[in-house]
């Protein structure tokens, strides 16, 4: 460990590699909209999170995936071990037209809800971060819907699931989107946060 690191050297070693080897793959086999999702928003911004031990935005991307990240393993996990359909937010993890290798690095989706709690733990929690996660969603959300194929529904803006919704207007859809993750995501990861590490 670095004199007055609070994490360990290894650990920003072994998962920045993991992200230089992760973030060319993605670039070739996806669509550039594909690094909006929120999850891979969090995943980079975690390495920087790492090196500069940074509270705030270790807090933000935490509070921003962690209940999203919680429905994935138990999707992943429940139909890995039953071999039922449990969610549809890792059916990919599924489809054996995906290369292997390919969906093994999703797999980063199990290890970074912990990675981020451990760095809150260690470092502490902002209880900002929430307000700047909701900025950083305005910000991206829009542009989810203004420059991504709906086909592929990046961050679900053109409908809940993989497919778009057709019951409400678009534009009015989206705005119940930027409203439904402040309110259903970040605002109770928030509350959870601040009452465990004040």
């Amino acid at each position: 460990m670095e004199p007055d690191s609070l994490i360990p050297l290894w650990i920003k070693l072994a998962y920045t590699l993991f992200v230089a080897i992760t973030v060319p793959v993605y670039a070739i086999k996806y669509s550039r909209g594909n690094f909006l999702w929120f999850s891979d928003i969090a995943l980079l911004a975690t390495v920087a999170a790492l090196w500069f031990e940074n509270r705030f935005l270790a807090s933000m991307m935490a509070v921003g995936v962690l209940l999203p990240e919680v429905l994935w393993n138990v999707g992943f996990f429940g139909q890995l071990l039953t071999g039922k359909r449990v969610s549809g937010l890792s059916d990919y993890m599924f489809d054996t037209r995906k290369p292997l290798y390919l969906r093994a690095l999703s797999l980063f989706h199990v290890f970074l809800p912990a990675l981020l709690v451990w760095m809150i733990v260690r470092l502490g929690y902002e209880p900002e971060a929430w307000i700047a996660q909701t900025a950083l969603a305005w910000f991206v959300l829009p542009l989810c819907y203004w420059f991504t194929d709906p086909a592929e529904n990046v961050n679900w803006v053109f409908g809940p699931g993989n497919r778009p919704q057709n019951r409400l207007a678009p534009l009015a859809y989206l705005g119940l989107l930027m409203v439904g993750f402040p309110v259903l995501i970040y605002l109770p990861t928030h509350l959870l946060f601040r009452s465990l590490f004040g």
